[in-house]
């Protein structure tokens, strides 16, 4: 007779088919999590590229007021011109680990007259106003400044400002508080500039912002993971249930008595050693 054939019930076959499909599932996720590790890589090695790379004028760089490519991102740009500090804008909700505070974003008059808006840093909020103590002005005259470029942001449903602040950094709402011809398709990300003006703001990037690579490896490998343990738990319960089905039978109580005699000559532990030192001391 043969005993595993309960394995082969509409029962047990269901189970199998489940671990089957969750196997499936784990493989896509896992397959997931390697493509997000591809890209995370790839665009490791493009930020990489861009943050090292020597910085060119804004013009070269873009060549419309809304130019921009993804691929820019990061990238260093040079401009000079005349910063607009009555067209200032502050952007809200912009909590770093120092705690609540805003970006200060101030259009960059060209020569040609159109402006360029850079982000001049990070201010803390004030201690009793939803508005920062003090911003530091920016310098007057002439100003030369490296930038980064990042993409104008989307615009937030839901979210508003008034007055001087604005709720995100999106470029055709600045355009439109400002009026003029504004760089519409990226901003910039004050890296320097000359003469510095006063100091006070907090950079908002010092450092190339990697993403991790090895996350996403080691989700991949638990999703592997959970899978086998879906197949091992299967594997577990069939025999679990053999046991049961079949203790009573002689063979099977002949293995168990086996066991126990295995078990019953292990070797002794530290403690049974102890025990029986202290037990033969005593009878002395």
């Amino acid at each position: 007779m043969n005993r595993w054939r309960f394995a082969f019930s509409r029962r047990w076959l269901g189970y199998l088919a489940f671990a089957i499909i969750f196997a499936i599932a784990c493989g896509f996720l896992s397959n997931w999590q390697l493509a997000r590790s591809k890209e995370a890589a790839a665009a490791n090695a493009l930020l990489d590229a861009n943050f090292n790379a020597p910085a060119v004028a804004l013009t070269n760089a873009l060549d419309s007021l809304t130019a921009y490519a993804p691929s820019q991102k990061w990238k260093r740009v040079t401009a000079t011109g005349t910063y607009q500090s009555a067209d200032e804008l502050l952007v809200r909700n912009r909590p770093t680990d120092a705690g609540p505070g805003f970006e200060v974003l101030t259009p960059l008059k060209l020569s040609d007259g159109s402006f360029f808006i850079i982000d001049r840093g990070w201010v803390p909020t004030g201690s009793k106003q939803d508005a920062p103590d003090r911003v530091p002005p920016a310098p007057s005259g002439i100003v030369s400044v490296t930038a980064r470029l990042k993409a104008s942001e989307p615009r937030l449903p839901g979210r508003s400002a008034s007055g001087n602040q604005v709720a995100t950094i999106e470029l055709g709402d600045v355009q439109r508080r400002i009026g003029g011809p504004v760089y519409t398709g990226a901003y910039g990300i004050l890296e320097s500039q000359t003469p510095a003006g006063a100091g006070g703001l907090t950079a908002i990037v010092t450092t190339p912002p990697m993403q991790d690579e090895g996350l996403h490896w080691s989700y991949m490998i638990q999703w592997i993971i959970f899978a086998l343990i879906g197949f091992f738990g299967l594997g577990y319960a069939i025999r679990t249930e053999y046991r049961n089905r079949y203790q009573d039978e002689p063979d099977m109580q002949a293995k168990e008595a086996a066991r126990q005699r295995r078990a019953s000559r292990k070797a002794p532990t530290d403690a049974d050693i102890e025990d029986e030192l202290l037990e033969s001391g005593s009878r002395r």
